[in-house]
């Protein structure tokens, strides 16, 4: 897997998984709505651990930034 994650996306997906669980975790999200929002909360930060997201490959996008050596 080569990464296609940058720093920024990492962390900003760190940030919005935490305020995630905190929704949960303090019953403001409950019910579907809640269980939904957790499992999205856990997949953003497995994908920001490992700096690959599956549906960035699908769609050809990538938030890493190239060296300069690669761009040619």
């Amino acid at each position: 897997m080569k990464k296609n994650m940058g720093n920024l996306d990492r962390i900003l997906r760190v940030v919005i998984a935490a305020v995630a669980a905190v929704l949960f975790f303090t019953n403001t999200l409950t019910g579907t709505l809640g269980t939904v929002a957790l499992v999205v909360a856990v997949i953003f930060l497995l994908t920001s651990a490992v700096g690959f997201c599956p549906l960035y490959r699908l769609v050809g996008l990538s938030t890493c930034p190239t060296s300069p050596s690669k761009q040619a």
